[in-house]
């Protein structure tokens, strides 16, 4: 890896962003942007990673195609984020809470079928992983995945 482009909408968390990248082994520029509009040129990257982004963009099929269109084909996206429970009760409930825990939790949806976004966009899947993750001890259990997907098309 010869250099990371950290992208954050948030002021106050791409500031926080910012004094940390010193830190890290390869250089990190951080900068104002979002999923749906990156600011890099088309099949810059080798590999896009988000983390709890898919379920906070208003629309993940425009995410994910400005994702494939700054990725190189046969690029990686790393993912890791909320998912729909696969148990009907807690669906219904994450369905029941959405429109309000979007409007607290900086737009989050956690009752969204990502992996299947991810499909649909063009990503081919080579793993993910399905697990309850609780925040704390009187949290409940929330389904997130885990994985890793390419962009179409041979690698360069």
């Amino acid at each position: 890896m010869e250099s990371v482009l950290a992208v954050e909408p948030d002021d106050y968390l791409r500031e926080l962003a910012g004094a940390k990248a010193g830190l890290a082994a390869v250089p990190v520029t951080v900068v104002p942007g979002t999923a749906e509009n990156i600011p890099a040129a088309d099949g810059e990257a080798d590999a896009v990673v988000v983390s709890l982004v898919l379920c906070s963009v208003a629309d993940q099929a425009d995410a994910l195609a400005e994702i494939r269109r700054v990725l190189r084909p046969g690029g990686t996206l790393a993912f890791y984020e909320h998912v729909r429970s696969d148990k009907r009760f807690l669906a219904a409930v994450e369905d029941l809470l959405t429109p309000a825990w979007r409007h607290m939790a900086g737009g989050c949806h956690p009752n969204r079928n990502t992996l299947h976004a991810i499909g649909a966009a063009g990503f081919q899947v080579l793993h993910s992983e399905r697990f309850g993750f609780s925040a704390g001890p009187l949290s409940p259990s929330i389904a997130h995945i885990l994985g890793r997907a390419v962009s179409p098309g041979e690698p360069r």
